[in-house]
């Protein structure tokens, strides 16, 4: 993205003034501050990036500029100003003509956001129509064209889809059209790519850089991940506890920051550091000293897996095709891609949570590829799986000693040993005290990724396989839990399988890195030659889209 420079906008007013705004959540016993009393400013044709962590108040200082504030929540002091137009006092009317016409959103969710029931082409040309901009015929041929500047390929055709019948990508591109048709002045941006693969995500905030660009619109985005910052913002305003405590140009803000928060999000941030660095050490050599001559932990050999297609008998999907794997006890491979490479599947087939269709599994020299019954369940114990959703993973109405002990307990501890044994994990990962008696609800997301991880370390596998184990967490959250595993790696020597498509996170964390897509592994290799010398252009593309990546070393120390 060609950055727009600020200079010469201090002579011309500012689209958007948000002056000591200060906001509230109500519940029936007490109030909670979200925001105290901050104050940004957006130029025409600026990008400003709010940076912070889950709880900063960023996204309820997006919501309340965007008049979106739910019901629990309270504007109790400051001024937000709008074009010359104060819109606290705005009524409900007022603002059914603001938003969409000159200010749009991007929400972070498009599961969520668009109306399943409602073809795409539909609710793009809703706001025209909404707004009296277009008759309907008009409006329809104008979503397409928007559907079509959003990037979606054969925008005709997309545009008389279904919301599920579209990929993660091109459902986050439909809200960008939604957000863009009317040719807003200023664009709200919260959370825009937080769950997409890195090279989807560049090609989204690209999208919305051109089409912004083009047309002049102003943008606030809202993000926890600095790298997406440095790369798309003019400014960086960071945000801590509800209060303004950083801002400044991107330069400025990662080269020189003046705040302690401001550097611990930097030192966080995988896709801002340069090869080895104080982020995450991981050494070169087997971290329990096993020597090349030690036969791997795992082994698959020209894996396929193909799924049948519902309605059609006679066809199948290729999730994976012909892929090859070793690792090595101990240490860590890396299994990256986009979505819908076959990472996940392949995780799935190493795990015995599905049989391959083709080629066959070793798992410490013994083929389990048909293993059924007993010899099967006594597998488990020796592999484990750590999910992305720790929420959805673990039992809401067990307490986390009784989730830790549970794989103790279903193979034969008795339970007081598993107790025991609990308490000793939960203390390994570090998890505050007292913890033992709560639910799952009364933790965090990274303290219940903590459980997960304990959990999963209750029967002393030799591999714990890691599906996206952070990537819905907080920057600094998701350091914390690297180092973690990290260190548990080394002090048990446990092998993990990681499935991730963060290259910045895997560049750290990983010892030997396998590149996947289509089905196919199309590069193999330490995670220093992946990164340093890549051989395959797809590689190459997935390097070249870590957000962050041009300004990694240059980063304060």
């Amino acid at each position: 993205m060609v950055i727009v420079g600020t200079v010469g906008r201090a002579e011309a007013a500012p689209l958007l003034t948000v002056s000591n705004l200060a906001v509230r959540y109500r519940s029936r016993h007490r109030t909670v501050p979200a925001v105290r009393g901050i104050g940004l400013t957006v130029a025409a044709g600026e990008t400003v990036a709010l940076v912070g962590e889950s709880g900063s108040g960023k996204s309820t200082t997006a919501l309340a500029v965007a008049g979106l504030l739910p019901a629990a929540a309270e504007i109790t002091a400051g001024s937000i100003t709008f074009g010359g137009r104060e819109l606290r006092s705005a009524g409900r009317r007022e603002w059914r003509s603001i938003l969409g016409r000159q200010i749009g959103l991007i929400p972070q969710d498009p599961t969520v956001s668009l109306n399943p029931v409602a073809t795409v082409g539909t609710q793009v040309a809703e706001v025209l129509l909404i707004h009296g901009l277009a008759d309907k015929p008009t409006a329809a041929l104008r979503a397409v064209e928007a559907l079509a500047a959003a990037g979606i390929d054969r925008p005709d055709q997309r545009a008389r889809q279904y919301p599920h019948e579209l990929s993660g990508g091109m459902r986050q591109r439909v809200l960008i059209a939604i957000a863009l048709v009317a040719a807003p002045a200023l664009v709200i941006a919260d959370e825009p790519t937080s769950a997409l693969d890195v090279t989807v995500q560049r090609q989204i905030l690209d999208n919305i850089s051109d089409l912004t660009r083009s047309s002049g619109t102003s943008v606030l985005l809202v993000t926890h991940d600095l790298g997406v910052a440095a790369d798309r913002a003019d400014r960086i305003l960071v945000m801590s506890d509800g209060r303004l405590v950083e801002q400044g140009p991107p330069g400025e803000i990662l080269t020189a920051p003046e705040h302690v928060y401001t550097r611990s999000l930097i030192d966080a941030a995988p896709s801002l550091q340069a090869g080895s660095s104080s982020f995450l050490q991981r050494p070169s050599g087997s971290s329990t000293g096993m020597d090349a001559a030690t036969p791997p932990l795992v082994v698959g050999e020209n894996l396929v897996k193909d799924f049948p297609i519902p309605g059609d008998r006679r066809r199948t999907l290729r999730a994976v095709d012909g892929a090859a794997l070793a690792i090595a006890r101990g240490r860590t491979l890396a299994l990256v891609g986009e979505s819908g490479s076959g990472k996940t599947t392949l995780a799935r087939l190493v795990l015995r949570l599905t049989t391959p269709t083709a080629g066959r599994i070793l798992f410490d020299g013994n083929d389990i590829t048909a293993l059924t019954g007993n010899p099967l369940r006594l597998l488990r114990r020796r592999v484990q799986l750590v999910q992305q959703n720790p929420y959805a993973s673990l039992n809401p109405r067990m307490s986390i000693e009784q989730i830790v002990a549970e794989p103790l307990v279903s193979f034969g501890a008795r339970r007081g040993d598993a107790r025991r044994r609990a308490a000793e994990l939960i203390d390994l990962v570090s998890l505050p005290a007292g913890s033992a008696e709560r639910k799952p609800a009364e933790l965090s997301g990274g303290q219940r990724q903590r459980v997960a991880i304990a959990r999963a370390l209750s029967v002393r596998p030799d591999l714990v396989v890691l599906d996206e184990p952070v990537s819905a967490l907080d920057v600094r959250v998701r350091a914390q839990i690297l180092r973690l595993l990290a260190g548990l790696q080394d002090e048990l020597g446990v092998a993990y399988l990681f499935i991730s498509h963060d290259l910045a996170v895997v560049r750290h964390i990983s010892h030997e890195v396998g590149v996947m897509r289509a089905g196919r592994i199309v590069e193999t290799g330490s995670a220093e030659t992946i990164f340093a010398a890549p051989r395959d252009e797809y590689t190459k593309q997935l390097l070249e889209a870590i957000p962050g990546r041009s300004r990694a070393g240059r980063v304060a120390r």
